[in-house]
């Protein structure tokens, strides 16, 4: 189940198809930790990604829209912090748990979307 908020404004950058598939995509997000190192694999009807990482370090990206950016994820009071830089332009994804739920708030340019997960 996806709730949405400004979902249409925090991708504007891209195209408007595909905006609008992105926007009602209800996608399985899935969260694993081995060795040190986090993945995080998006699986939906639009287009299925996935990242690796290390915490703290930085690394190369290519998002659902075929941005390559520079992305580093921190860890802070239990909150997964991702940030995006790439052509002098910067989102913050934080992906934190509240109330059984994952809760997702990415930001750019001082516009704010967020989406709400559960647990299938």
């Amino acid at each position: 189940q996806l709730h949405r908020h400004a979902w249409d404004c925090a991708i504007h950058c891209v195209g408007f198809a595909t905006r609008k598939i992105a926007g009602v995509a209800k996608p399985n997000i899935i969260i694993t930790c081995s060795g040190g190192v986090i993945t995080i694999k998006t699986e939906s009807s639009f287009k299925n990604t996935e990242i690796s990482f290390k915490l703290e370090e930085e690394f190369d990206e290519i998002t659902a829209d075929d941005r390559k950016v520079k992305s580093i994820v921190t860890l802070d009071n239990g909150s997964l912090n991702q940030v995006q830089k790439w052509d002098g332009k910067e989102t913050t994804i934080t992906r934190k748990i509240v109330d059984g739920k994952m809760v997702v708030e990415c930001v750019m340019n001082k516009t704010v979307s967020t989406r709400v997960y559960e647990k299938a």
